[in-house]
């Protein structure tokens, strides 16, 4: 196994990993256009797990920054296909934002969980996370 930053060419890969992961079927050249953008940002990282030149995870983190907190990273999504799970995959992904957030000097990593999830929860009380609270999610879509 290899973990590497993202490249733009991964984007099919990602497309793959959101939809069979999350369920996320967001249109696959929208997907292309978001991760240019975001490989290109300096407060984002994106890393893949590869086995044999294939994609068969990623991880996406980014700055944290608020009033309240030392500087942390944020875990915005990882993902794991599901023919690789239990191999050490989701380990390594995590390892290299953890490393990312101990260079940069963040005090630490936060991620946010949907409640449905109880075998992600288990896998990050594992990898000693450790649940800080229950929340909501509230979004709001403005009209185009």
């Amino acid at each position: 196994m290899m973990i590497r930053e993202c490249l733009d060419r991964d984007y099919k890969d990602i497309y793959r990993l959101n939809l069979n992961a999350f369920g996320y079927d967001y249109d696959i050249e929208k997907t292309k256009i978001r991760l240019n953008k975001i490989i290109n940002r300096t407060t984002d990282r994106i890393y893949v797990a590869c086995i044999d030149n294939k994609v068969v995870g990623y991880i996406h983190g980014s700055d944290y920054e608020c009033t309240y907190s030392e500087s942390l990273k944020n875990i915005m999504a990882i993902a794991v296909d599901e023919n690789y799970r239990g191999k050490g995959i989701g380990r390594a992904l995590l390892s290299a934002i953890e490393n990312w957030a101990k260079e940069t000097n963040c005090c630490g990593v936060r991620l946010v969980s949907g409640f449905n999830r109880a075998e992600a929860h288990k896998f990050y009380l594992c990898c000693g996370y450790t649940v800080r609270k229950d929340q909501k999610n509230f979004i709001k879509y403005f009209d185009k």
